[in-house]
């Protein structure tokens, strides 16, 4: 197979994100992770740190390029010539969200497949809103995150004002 795409927000990216983007790279000889600019969450990282942070994550990973996109992703799809969408599905919960969605992108492009990729155990548990979370409770990040993105990260929470119980 020759081309995919992995969109996300990658508030940051994960461990879990990074070994699906592996995953893909071993079936497709090209994956597109794309960043999508404006996501429907706020975020902690603007656009353009979560670029960066996913460039250096992954810049060991054959084939993968990362780029930026805004509007609907299956146009992104199409502008770089992949038939192939891939998603992370940790949960039954995450399957009906992305069900919906595979089935609405079908509807507005049909030449566009989703393909669900489950992560290895390890990594099943794991979001970026968790992994924001227990950062700012002062947990160790190195199971759960890429270093580039850990330290990022440490540095975001660090400029915070602090929480008070």
């Amino acid at each position: 197979m020759s081309k995919a795409i992995c969109p996300g927000t990658f508030d940051p990216i994960t461990n879990g994100h990074i070994d699906i983007i592996k995953r893909a790279s071993a079936v497709f000889n090209e994956i597109f992770v794309a960043v999508v600019r404006s996501p429907s969450k706020k975020t902690l990282f603007s656009y353009p740190e979560r670029i960066r942070i996913l460039k250096e994550a992954v810049k060991n990973i054959k084939g993968v390029t990362v780029e930026g996109f805004d509007g609907l992703v299956v146009k992104f799809a199409a502008k770089v010539g992949a038939k192939v969408m891939i998603r992370g599905v940790r949960m039954i919960s995450d399957f009906e969200y992305e069900f919906q969605m595979a089935l609405t992108n079908r509807n507005l492009n049909s030449k566009i497949e989703t393909i669900f990729l489950m992560p290895h155990p390890q990594y099943s548990f794991i979001s970026s809103r968790l992994i924001k979370e227990v950062a700012w409770l002062g947990a160790d990040l190195k199971q759960f995150l890429p270093v580039c993105a850990q330290n990022a990260l440490e540095k975001k929470i660090a400029k915070l004002p602090k929480r008070h119980n």
